[in-house]
């Protein structure tokens, strides 16, 4: 070795995109892998590398015992041996002796190899891992690249994902080379590489794409509370404001619905009902029933559901087509919703009103 090996060194660190110390451990490790297997594990010994000369070595620790009390050579030096390398050893002191045998280059070459491919690729899967779990439940952007009966897969820059159908907004339809935004649900390590989970479906995409788009949610000012959707169809997202002196909902459309337009394209055909949180949870469930006019909320004492009485012609607008506003509503509050006219109230013998 030479140190042309350092060179090589820092060639493959900047290919792996790693620091020159992590692919020196793992040729280290290769190598005293390649070292067991030849002489055996009986040694206690270590690599080390010089790097001014550019060579890795093997050295054999062993403990300084009296020179009569040698029990075994391979991990014992006697202290007359010891103090012919250096006068200053002592009883339990440890001596480094460099035992690297002459053909050892021929035989690291051969028996490291693989150890060390799969060391390089732990360092792979590694600065994979750690590049993607800081973007998880963030949106990423990629590159549709193919797509076929699994879903679409994208590329990330420097790995691919799968978008899988079910992960898909009903009705949007990708091609080869399309820019796609991607919600990160989730990153795990196996075995054989870096998985990354992502969705379009997911309620936080739509949190993400706020967050992205609204600069006083990205500030802290505004804060999404909380984020209920049928994708494809509906979404309703409440919101709150820090700063009196500012509007939620306002801030959130924007000047000429610019901001939530930006938002909507996103979206394709999906509606977003902006929601203003309260505290209180009567006021956040008429908000979050609007645009219909509530008369009353009953709220049982476990706070599992709610009774909403509204006038019989606000019942549809409450309720929404095929039940969706009532649905998304109940979602956003996480409480069981229950839609009642006076009229219905006083004709009920049982009234679930009493009930809560």
């Amino acid at each position: 070795m030479s140190l042309s090996l350092l060179n090589a060194i820092r060639m493959i660190a900047r290919k792996k995109n790693t620091d020159e110390e992590k692919v020196i451990k793992a040729l280290k490790f290769a190598l005293l892998i390649a070292y067991r297997r030849e002489y055996g594990t009986t040694q206690n010994i270590e690599v080390v590398l010089d790097k001014t000369k550019g060579n890795f070595e093997i050295v054999a620790k062993k403990t300084v015992v009296e020179s009569n009390n040698v029990q075994n050579n391979q991990l014992e030096i006697g202290l007359d041996e010891a103090k012919k390398i250096d006068e200053n050893y002592q009883v339990g002191d440890v001596v480094e002796i460099i035992i690297t045998p002459e053909n050892f280059g021929r035989i690291a070459a051969q028996a490291a190899k693989q150890v060390t491919i799969q060391k390089f690729l732990d360092i792979e899967r590694e600065n994979d891992y750690n590049e993607y779990i800081d973007k998880k439940d963030q949106i990423v952007v990629g590159v549709v690249k193919r797509i076929n009966e699994n879903g679409v897969i994208v590329n990330l820059g420097g790995l691919e994902t799968v978008l899988p159908t079910r992960e898909q907004i009903p009705g949007e339809i990708f091609e080869v080379n399309d820019k796609v935004k991607l919600y990160v649900s989730d990153v795990k390590k196996y075995s054989n590489g870096v998985k990354i989970f992502v969705s379009r479906t997911n309620p936080n995409f739509v949190r993400c794409l706020f967050e992205r788009e609204i600069p006083e949610i990205t500030n802290g000012i505004i804060e999404v509370k909380r984020v209920s959707r049928e994708p494809g169809k509906r979404s309703k997202v409440a919101v709150f404001s820090q700063d009196g002196s500012i509007e939620a909902i306002g801030a959130c459309i924007g000047e000429c619905n610019s901001r939530i337009n930006v938002i909507l394209l996103e979206l394709g055909d999906e509606k977003i009902d902006l929601v203003l949180w309260h505290e209180n949870k009567k006021d956040y469930i008429k908000s979050a029933l609007s645009p219909a006019e509530i008369i009353d909320v009953k709220i049982n004492e476990s706070e599992t559901e709610a009774l909403v009485i509204v006038d019989k012609e606000q019942v549809s607008l409450a309720i929404g087509k095929n039940g969706q506003n009532i649905k998304l509503a109940a979602k956003l509050i996480g409480m069981r919703l229950d839609v009642k006219t006076p009229e219905q109230l006083e004709n009920m013998s049982d009234c679930e009103g009493d009930k809560i």
